[in-house]
Order: C-alpha cells, then sequence, then structure tokens
C-alpha cells in the first residue's frame, strides 16, 4: 500500500511515501531512517555536494535488492530542484545532473531510494579542473585494516614531503579516502599523473601489502592504491553519505591520529551525528585549504631523472 505523507523542509512541501519501507534488513532500518538522517545531516553534508553534479546509487527495494546508478535527473523531478545539464559524448545527448542546494533535495533523493551520494570532482563552474586529488585504498579480501592503515600512512608521510596537507575520511566500506585540497587550475590529466607518482611511492614502499596493478586477478589480495579515481566524470563517495552496506555505515572525517585506534564500522547512521556535534566538520579544510601543486611536481619530476 502507497502510503504518502506531507512534508515541509526549509519551505518546500512536497510528499514522502511508504516511509516503513524496510531498507536495512537486518538492523530494520527504513525508509524514514534514511530520510531523516540527510535531513539532520545536511548542514554537513551539503557544503560538501554544492554546485557539484552528482550521481547516486538507489536501492528502491533495500540494499538486499536490486541497485542502479542514476545520473540523469528523472522526467517526474519537481521544478523547485535544480539541474545542470552537460553534454555527454558516451551517449551523445546533455545528461541533466542533479544539483543539491538544500535540505529538502536530500529528503526527497532518500525517498526515492538514493543511499550513496557521490559528487564530481569538480564544480560546475569550472569543470575540467577539480578541486581535490583523491587516492583511494581499495582493500581485498585478503587485506585487513591495519594493512590499509600502513598504506595510508606512508602516503601521508610522502604527501607532507611534498608540502601538501592531505585529509583523511573512511570510504564507509574497509577502505580509505586520502583528499588533497588543490587550487582549480590543474586539469584532472594533471592531478593525476601527480597522484599516480605518489602512489607509485607508496607501494613501492609498501609492496608486500600494496599495489597500483590496475587488474583485480593480477593484485592478488594487496590493496590496490587508486589513482585513476582522478578523471573527469569519476566520483567517490561523499563524506558523511551513508553506504548500502550491514550496519548502515557512513563515510567519515578521521584525524591521522586516531586512524590506528579506531575501525571503519564504528561510523554509522546511529553514532555519526553525536561525533559531528562534538567534533564539527573534520573535513570543512578540504573546501577552503586550495594548495598549489607546482613544487610537488617539480620535486616529483626531479626525482624520476634520478
Amino acid at each position: 500500500m502507497d502510503t504518502r505523507n506531507q512534508v515541509m523542509i526549509g519551505g518546500r512541501t512536497f510528499s514522502l511515501s511508504n516511509l516503513d519501507k524496510i531498507l536495512w534488513p537486518e538492523e530494520q532500518l527504513t525508509k524514514g531512517d534514511l530520510i531523516k538522517y540527510y535531513v539532520q545531516v545536511a548542514p554537513y553534508i551539503i557544503p560538501h555536494l554544492r554546485n557539484r553534479a552528482m550521481v547516486f546509487t538507489r536501492y528502491p527495494n533495500g540494499i538486499e535488492g536490486k541497485s542502479f546508478y542514476q545520473k540523469n535527473a528523472p522526467d517526474y523531478l519537481p521544478d523547485w530542484i535544480p539541474t545542470f545539464a552537460h553534454f555527454s559524448s558516451d551517449s551523445k545527448r546533455d545528461i541533466h545532473y542533479i544539483l543539491i542546494e538544500e535540505p529538502a533535495v536530500l529528503a526527497w533523493l532518500a525517498n526515492q531510494g538514493c543511499i550513496e551520494m557521490h559528487p564530481w570532482l569538480s564544480s560546475i563552474e569550472k569543470l575540467e579542473y577539480p578541486d581535490f586529488l583523491v587516492l583511494d585504498l581499495d582493500p581485498s579480501e585478503g587485506s585487513t585494516y591495519a594493512d590499509v592503515v600502513t598504506v595510508a600512512q606512508v602516503l601521508h608521510h610522502i604527501l607532507s614531503a611534498l608540502s601538501l596537507k592531505c585529509y583523511l575520511k573512511t570510504s564507509g566500506a574497509l577502505g580509505l579516502h586520502i583528499y588533497v585540497p588543490v587550487i582549480n587550475q590543474y586539469t584532472y590529466e594533471e592531478v593525476r599523473i601527480l597522484a599516480g607518482k605518489i602512489a607509485a611511492l607508496a607501494a613501492a614502499e609498501t609492496a608486500k601489502i600494496s599495489t597500483i596493478e590496475r587488474s583485480v586477478r593480477l593484485r592478488g589480495d594487496k590493496i590496490y592504491i587508486d589513482y585513476l579515481q582522478n578523471a573527469r566524470g569519476k566520483t567517490l563517495c561523499s563524506v558523511y553519505s551513508i553506504r548500502p552496506r550491514k550496519g548502515a555505515t557512513v563515510s567519515t572525517p578521521l584525524n591521522w591520529d586516531e586512524i590506528s585506534v579506531v575501525s571503519p564500522n564504528d561510523f554509522n547512521i546511529h553514532t555519526i551525528l553525536s561525533r559531528l556535534h562534538q567534533q564539527g566538520d573534520l573535513f570543512a579544510p578540504v573546501l577552503t585549504e586550495k594548495q598549489s601543486l607546482a613544487n610537488a611536481m617539480e620535486k616529483l619530476s626531479s626525482l624520476a631523472k634520478v
């Protein structure tokens, strides 16, 4: 039975439906719980989504049901939700990406079963120039979280030696994401080349447990240091996004000094808001501390010549 509830959020009036529908069967978390979470976390997550083309992972029948990625806005999108049209050379048509500027949009999306929020790495104002260099530590089945921590710490050391500030968050799964905020004057290719050199250095230093090998078959049980996410149209799960995993885990910023004493599973729909209220948005500097890559590029170019 389709039960509809009229709500007003931030001056927007619209309908929500089937709020009791179970999305996480083991935890008995409902669509209503998902909507409530995104409305509550809106002040923290929206700054990281604003002015960015968005891709969503939708689970209309819960995390154990079929899922799909959604880039193009549906025909029934309310006219108060803005979009950004961008021509796709792959599909030979304009993709109308949804823009998230207010809590009501998050609520409307959650009502559609959008669990994961995936923003582009560049804003719509400078689409070809990313705001971040990212490194995604993707563990294999044979990896441990302790191994992931080791690789992350090596990358932190390399980035510090290059005089680059970097910020850490859990992926919401078993991996870690490292963000280096940059001045958006470098192309994706320039950023990706630099990220590849940094990843290669870390992989060489931790060769027993990590790799930059793209092939899943060839990388074996090692952690994949994925630098290829630094590409136009590629996305990572946003900070504070829920993941469609057991426990309703949330991608959460970490201080570097707590990386060894926490587990990614510690941060979920039940625990993240109290952490935010106590510590604030640890990822906020990612939006403001833009850095030049010139010195790092020069240092690594010199190193390659030695």
